[in-house]
């Protein structure tokens, strides 16, 4: 089950690692268990800031990549002959 409140640091301040961990572990939490509808709002509430968190990690990452590896870097979807 994802950590009590009071035991979990503010999103902000995670890492993508802990942030990912702590989302997977939300899912399942939501998945498995017969929460009452106020815990799986705030479970959910919760998951949907842990994704946005993971997301603007890795959109920060990719900038970094392409600003160190200039042009050379392509899409993961384009295809290389």
């Amino acid at each position: 089950m994802a950590k009590s409140k009071s035991t979990q640091k503010p999103v902000e301040e995670l890492s993508y690692e802990e942030a990912l961990a702590e989302l997977e572990q939300t899912v399942e939490a939501l998945e498995g268990e017969q929460n009452p509808l106020d815990e799986s709002m705030k479970l959910y509430e919760r998951g949907q800031a842990l994704a946005a968190r993971c997301s603007i990690l890795l959109e920060a990452a990719q900038l970094k990549v392409q600003k160190l590896a200039g042009e050379s870097v392509l899409d993961f979807d384009e295809e290389t002959e």
